[in-house]
């Protein structure tokens, strides 16, 4: 970073850097020079930089390095001059704001410049592809690309602005007009989510103003001045909110005042109280809390009947019929009936929090829980004499609402009041903080009021009635909406009805003892019989207690022993909460010292760098006097030798002279000799005066001398001169004369031969036009006839394109005719296959049968052949051990004998019937063997024997 000696050359080195057209680098510069710790000191120059600063900072929308600076030259200016750093941050303001305007006139302009007047002309391609790409319109587009850049720097400004001015006691009127242009700044330009970032950051200021109590130029607010400024701020907030319809942070910037209300504990002027009341009144009725908002409006009548005195009558019974219609609109069911302990305390704090807004101071006890309720709320108005100041229609409305009981009538009666009350309303002449008033806004909530009314009277005299003839009764709404009023007051025990459509009726049912109509007949019922059974049995004189007691004695002493316990417990946790509270209290005080210690070693640690710097300036200081003194002593010396050189005297001691009067004999010993030179100066330019006018004197004749010599000189030249040039001018025009009759004899010749080259000229250019126009002619022919030719071959083409289309689609159709033919050709293949197949396997079922019979003829002769060489011969009875044995080995007709019990048998065949040996019985086995094994393949399958064979077969058949 280049480092300047003074910093009026880092102002020169900038704008020659500008002119340059190097901004970037002049940036550079002029940060480095506000940042350095060289110029700390504030001066005129200083402030001429940062003008010129924050306009580099703007042109380049260099938010970071603006705040940098102000920053910085806060420091510097903070304690010297601090109307200049105003006068730099009002400037930085409008030339942001100013930027913003200019760039926002700029896209106007484009998007009219944009606008096509041939509405017939295509767009350009570039156009059509950009708008399709982008997706957004011209002017959106525009805006992103000029407009927001600015913008967001206006929004940076703003922000940057107000953190550097907050919790400034010398800059708390500039702090106000910031944010005020901030909310016009989102006003404007509808910026819901910067208004909302807006609220939050002046509220961050506040709350840290309220933490940090020890800074050093902090606000106070109990200054008349300060608090204006910060509650106009506040309620500027407010309206602004209300008019983007922010109703979330109108309710918070409601909060805000009232917070800061509380911290000067100071009420705010009459005209700022409407405004405020006002304000609550919209915010309640948005947020459908009809009592806050009743409560709101009678504070806000109050108001201005006590402090606006202009008010006319007709105003003030607009208000006070605003004030009761609002309170009519309030539901007269209570909403906490049957609700649990935690919604009953959410409930009460609720109150007390909008309480302490609307301006009504409620206690903490619970009997206190119901002064914000409707009937508080309408006798309060009939003890403050609103109900006089009423319209007829609203006294009549409500003593029909609240008064009378009419469940036939009371529909038909309210209706026309209701007309009448929303024709009511208009602008008001004189209470400013409230424009107009609008009765009809409550017609719908006073519609409801009635129908519940009318329900409730309707319960009291009928238990059931027809549908029809309750939807007759209630003209406002259709059954439907009156069912969901209904079930609301139902369920906030309003009233106690059924609604049966397969019946079509409404019945209306007791099912509480304890309603409002019964409970007082009750209890004076259940006195008066109390009464009746006392004097006809009256009680014993002299009861025996202790006969009483005995029998429950022992539950009495149980019941003891276990409230003791109870009692115990409670006892043990109230000590347990104590000793909490205890370590809670010692934690705390532990803490709070810690935080003590902890400032006050702070505060020594400030004190010991206070003393540090006091003996380093002081230090500094004195090294400064006595080099100064050094200094002057050096002058003293130095006077003395000028004067012993001179030859005078010294007149002065320095051992007793201070620094001041060495200082004042140097300058006057210095004045004196400068007078001195002065006088020698004079005189030596008195004497150089008189010997130069001696010079020119004597000089004078002999320069008139020279100069007459000179002209006669000159005039004898001019003369010959003039005489030559007259005789040479006379001999040119002798010449001139000779060449003229010279040349007049070629006159003829040469106009002939100039008509010649003219008419040759002439033939010249008639044949190149013809040749141009043939030329000409045969392009335009030539021209024609490709364009004629190219026309040719686009209908041709396109001849061709269509029908090579339609041979493509017959080709298409020809492949699908042939791939179904194919499709059912292979259909009828399969069809006959499978018939083939179906006869054959029909052909090899009866060569089995056919086989399957012979095999059991020929098994069975040759069962019977091998019986008959193996039966044994007869033998006596007595040989029993070897007739059972023979029995047994003598094999069964049809049945299978092993090969163990058939030994002799076997041993007694003959060699042919072995169909092992026998190539005629292995061929018999092994066709039996595969006759047995076919069915296992199933019927549609058939064996692979079976399927060879027939494919052998096929093959013979071919």
């Amino acid at each position: 970073m280049t480092s300047f000696l003074k910093p009026e050359n880092a102002l020169k080195r900038a704008e020659e850097l500008i002119n340059v057209g190097q901004k970037q680098d002049a940036l550079q510069t002029l940060h480095g020079l506000i940042t350095s710790k060289r110029y700390r000191a504030w001066q005129k120059t200083l402030e001429r930089i940062m003008f010129k600063y924050v306009e580099l900072c703007v042109d380049m929308r260099k938010g970071r390095f603006a705040k940098d600076g102000l920053i910085q030259y806060r420091i510097i200016c903070q304690q010297v001059n601090v109307s200049s750093l105003e006068e730099v941050i009002k400037h930085f303001m409008h030339l942001s704001t100013e930027k913003a305007e200019q760039a926002r006139s700029q896209a106007q302009a484009l998007e009219e410049a944009l606008d096509v007047d041939d509405l017939e002309a295509d767009k350009r391609p570039e156009d059509l592809m950009l708008s399709y790409v982008s997706g957004e319109k011209g002017k959106d587009r525009s805006d992103r690309e000029l407009v927001t850049p600015w913008f967001k720097f206006l929004w940076e400004t703003y922000r940057t602005v107000l953190e550097i001015l907050r919790n400034n006691s010398k800059l708390e009127a500039l702090y106000a007009m910031t944010a005020h242009r901030a909310f016009q700044f989102c006003k404007q330009y509808k910026r819901t989510t910067e208004f909302r970032r807006l609220c939050e950051i002046i509220r961050n200021h506040l709350a840290n103003l309220n933490k940090y109590r020890d800074q050093r130029d902090r606000p106070d607010l109990s200054a008349p001045e300060s608090l204006q400024l910060y509650l106009d701020t506040r309620f500027e907030q407010l309206k602004v909110a209300t008019e983007l319809e922010l109703w979330q942070e109108a309710f918070r910037s409601i909060e805000d005042i009232h917070g800061l209300m509380c911290i000067v504990k100071k009420t705010p002027k009459a005209s700022l109280m409407v405004l405020y009341y006002s304000k609550l009144t919209e915010i309640f009725w948005i947020s459908s809390s009809h009592l806050y908002h009743a409560y709101a409006w009678f504070r806000l009548f109050l108001l201005q009947k006590s402090f606006n005195k202009n008010l006319s009558q007709k105003d003030l019974q607009l208000i006070a019929s605003s004030v009761v219609l609002a309170a009519l609109s309030v539901p007269p069911h209570d909403h906490t009936r049957g609700a649990s302990h935690l919604e009953l305390e959410h409930e009460k704090e609720r109150n007390l929090r909008m309480s302490n807004l609307i301006g009504f101071n409620l206690e903490t006890k619970p009997e206190s829980r119901e002064v914000l309720s409707r009937s508080s709320l309408l006798a309060e108005l009939v003890s403050k004499g609103v109900m006089s100041c009423v319209t007829q229609e609203v006294k009549d409305i409500y003593h029909l609402l609240e008064h009378e009981f009419l469940p036939l009538d009371l529909s038909v009666k309210v209706q026309p009041l209701l007309t009448k009350i929303s024709k009511l309303g208009g602008k008001l002449s004189t209470a400013s903080s409230v424009p107009e008033v609008q009765l009809s806004q409550y017609v719908t909530a006073l519609e409801k009021l009635a129908t519940m009314r009318l329900l409730q009277q309707v319960s009291n005299v009928y238990q059931t009635m027809k549908i029809e003839t309750l939807a007759g009764m209630i003209p406002f709404f259709d059954f439907s909406v009156v069912e969901k009023i209904s079930v609301d007051a139902v369920k906030h025990k309003f009233v106690s009805m059924k609604v049966d459509h397969m019946r079509n009726v409404v019945i209306f049912c007791k099912t509480n003892l304890e309603s409002d109509g019964l409970r007082d007949h009750l209890a004076n019922f259940a006195e008066h019989l109390n009464k009746a059974r006392q004097m006809i049995y009256p009680p014993d004189r002299k009861p025996s207690k202790i006969g009483a007691l005995l029998p429950s004695l022992t539950e009495v002493v149980e019941k003891e022993h276990k409230r003791l316990l109870a009692r115990k417990s409670i006892i043990e946790k109230r000590k347990e909460e104590q000793e909490r509270q205890l370590l809670e209290m010692e934690r705390e005080e532990e803490s709070k010292r810690l935080r003590l210690q902890k400032i006050t070693e702070e505060a020594e640690q400030r004190r010991l760098a206070n003393e540090y710097e006091q003996r380093k300036n002081q230090r500094i200081l004195r090294e400064i006097e006595e080099r100064e003194m050094e200094e002057a002593q050096a002058l003293l010396q130095e006077a003395e030798k000028r004067i012993k050189k001179k030859g005078k005297k010294p007149i002065i001691e320095g051992e007793k002279l201070t620094k001041q009067t060495l200082m004042e004999l140097t300058l006057t010993e210095q004045l004196r000799e400068r007078q001195e030179m002065e006088k020698k100066l004079q005189k030596l330019a008195k004497t150089m005066d008189y010997l130069e006018r001696a010079k020119r004197e004597e000089a004078a004749p002999l320069i008139e001398a020279a100069y007459q010599k000179r002209l006669v000189e000159e005039r004898l030249l001019h003369e010959r001169e003039q005489q030559q040039e007259i005789e040479v001018s006379k001999q040119r025009h002798e010449g001139d004369l000779k060449e003229k009759e010279r040349l007049s004899r070629m006159m003829d010749n040469k106009e002939i031969y100039q008509e010649k080259v003219v008419s040759r000229r002439q033939a010249e250019f008639n044949r190149l036009r013809r040749e141009r126009e043939e030329r000409i002619s045969r392009i335009l022919q030539s021209r024609r006839q490709e364009r004629e030719k190219m026309r040719k071959l686009k209908f041709y083409l396109r001849l061709e394109e269509e029908r090579q289309q339609k041979l493509h689609e017959e080709e298409e159709a020809r492949k699908r005719e042939e791939a179904e033919r194919r499709k059912k050709e292979e259909a009828e293949r399969l069809a006959k296959l499978a018939e083939i197949a179906e006869k054959q396997r029909q052909r090899e079922r009866e060569l089995e049968e056919k086989e399957k019979q012979r095999r059991e003829a020929l098994l069975g002769r040759t069962s019977e052949a091998a019986m008959k060489p193996t039966e044994p011969p007869p033998r006596p009875l007595d040989s029993g051990s070897t007739a059972p044995a023979a029995a047994a080995a003598a094999p069964t007709p049809g049945k299978y004998v092993p090969k163990f019990r058939r030994e002799g048998a076997t041993a007694a065949a003959p060699p042919e019937n072995d169909r092992w040996t026998n190539p005629s019985s292995r061929l018999d086995g092994d066709k039996w063997r595969s006759d047995d094994r076919r069915p296992a393949f199933g019927a549609g399958g058939g064996s692979r024997s079976s399927s060879s064979w027939s494919s052998s077969r096929r093959g013979s058949d071919r």
